[in-house]
């Protein structure tokens, strides 16, 4: 099996240009977790995730170690998204973007997912992005071709 037969090809993308406010209302709107950032001539740069945008709500671990009274007004905190809306995403996207071929062997992409620790790869060929490899797509495609399992 290769990531041809598992991947997404219907890939969301944004504008590395895009801000803060504008990234989390696309992927929030589409109920998705992470897409793929393109440059103005398509080129993908990034990745950004629901994460990535998550955790510029909170403290760096030295930044709450130095200052912790600073942090423990939550409702400050929860402003913090506010404060940031503006800035661009390339502040908080992944830049070194693991991408893998259509024709690896799925299993190949899963490992390297592992390893890398994350949920999502680019699919590239001929270097264009032709789709998306996440995780549950592996896992599932996995499940579909050696069990007899259907979504209840």
């Amino acid at each position: 099996m290769k990531v041809r037969d598992a991947m997404l090809t219907d890939v969301y993308t944004i504008p590395s240009s895009s801000t803060y406010e504008a990234a989390a209302k696309f992927i929030y709107s589409r109920n998705i977790s992470g897409v793929c950032v393109l440059d103005e001539e398509g080129k993908l740069v990034g990745i950004l995730s629901e994460k990535d945008l998550f955790k510029v709500l909170y403290p760096l671990y030295g930044s709450y170690y130095k200052n912790p009274e600073i942090y423990t007004d939550f409702s400050e905190r929860e402003s913090k998204a506010f404060e940031i809306k503006d800035n661009p995403i390339s502040q908080y996207m992944s830049g070194a973007v693991i991408t893998i071929e259509p024709e690896t062997h799925i299993l190949v992409a899963g490992a390297r997912m592992l390893a890398e620790r994350i949920h999502r790869m680019p699919v590239v060929e001929d270097g264009k992005l032709v789709g998306v490899l996440t995780r549950s797509r592996v896992f599932n495609q996995i499940l579909r071709s050696n069990f007899e399992v259907s979504r209840d």
